[in-house]
């Protein structure tokens, strides 16, 4: 089923929807983000949470109840304590919609409704995740209390996954640079803002230290000057992760800084990809993380070859028991 077919469904039975909660482990963790973004930025009556699964697991919202929508996320469908948050919320009432690519994985054996997307095709197609996410978000907000921009988001759906593949056509040779440049860094730091916020997140916990083993951290762009600022120096290597939209003028002000001081800062702008001049304005902030994710994936690549280091390289995971 469609997002706009489940949402649909899920209505017939419940009439009133009072919490939405995104919850998933690493990177699925941080696709949910923009759809949290969004729904956060403009439900007035829906509540929103945000969920490491294990934590939703053992410190469960109260409002997890008959009045709630899980949506559940995992890429292989067999995350443990993924599967569990789904388990757990079916069993509290919530309608549950899990994401995953695996068709027939645990995952997807614990949700009322399951959305299967694609991954292995092109870069678009790794976006498909958080586009679905992004979408059943849009969905909740419109079919609940209404959205006076749906029809621009739906322009945005049909354009975003052309976006995408436009912009890694292109980022080849800077990415090569950055690999370059950053292969021998022993810390890398990655920041953003608004819905990328958790996209510079899981560059830095699953790009660069889990797959890379390269030491690095994330931070807020409006959280820059509230402690982080304090380490720049000259040749400090930074990714900062540019929007287009609401929350550029924290961004920018970020950039201002680390020139000031001569920071090895590599920006990956959402505006020199597209999302502005190729997107509805209203609601062009919401597709940042889709390419800039894709971006940020060539110049992840681009590192691995670089480093002779594949990123499917492992010292613990799928190894020992943890």
């Amino acid at each position: 089923m469609e997002p706009k077919q489940i949402i649909e469904s899920i209505k017939e039975t419940m009439p009133v929807v009072k919490s939405v909660y995104f919850v998933g482990c690493g990177a699925s963790k941080a696709e949910l983000y923009p759809g949290k973004y969004f729904l956060e930025a403009n439900a007035k009556e829906i509540r929103v949470g945000h969920y490491t699964a294990n934590e939703f697991l053992y410190a469960t919202p109260a409002a997890v109840d008959e009045t709630a929508i899980v949506i559940t996320c995992s890429l292989g469908g067999n995350t443990p304590e993924t599967v569990a948050a789904s388990k757990k919320a079916m069993e509290l009432g919530a309608k549950v919609i899990a994401i995953t690519h695996a068709e027939g994985s645990p995952l997807a054996k614990h949700g009322h409704y399951v959305i299967v997307h694609g991954f292995e095709k092109n870069y678009a197609a790794k976006l498909e995740k958080m586009t679905n996410v992004l979408s059943l978000a849009v969905e909740i907000l419109n079919q609940y209390e209404g959205y006076v921009h749906y029809d621009k988001m739906q322009e945005g759906f049909s354009k975003i996954y052309g976006l995408i593949e436009k912009a890694v056509s292109f980022v080849l040779p800077p990415a090569q640079a950055f690999a370059k440049d950053y292969k021998d860094a022993p810390m890398i730091y990655v920041m953003s803002s608004g819905a990328t916020q958790e996209v510079a997140y899981s560059f830095s916990i699953c790009l660069l230290m889990e797959m890379q083993w390269i030491n690095s951290g994330s931070f807020h762009t409006g959280e820059f000057f509230h402690g982080p600022f304090e380490i720049v120096d000259k040749d400090v290597p930074f990714i900062l992760l540019m929007n287009e939209g609401r929350t550029r003028a924290l961004d920018s002000r970020a950039l201002d800084f680390l020139n000031r001081f001569q920071a090895k800062t590599t920006v990956l702008d959402g505006k020199d990809f597209g999302v502005g001049s190729e997107l509805p304005s209203p609601v062009a902030e919401y597709f940042n993380p889709m390419v800039l994710t894709a971006v940020l994936r060539v110049y992840a690549e681009q590192l691995s070859i670089a480093r002779s280091h594949p990123l499917t390289k492992r010292r613990y995971m799928w190894k020992l028991e943890y």
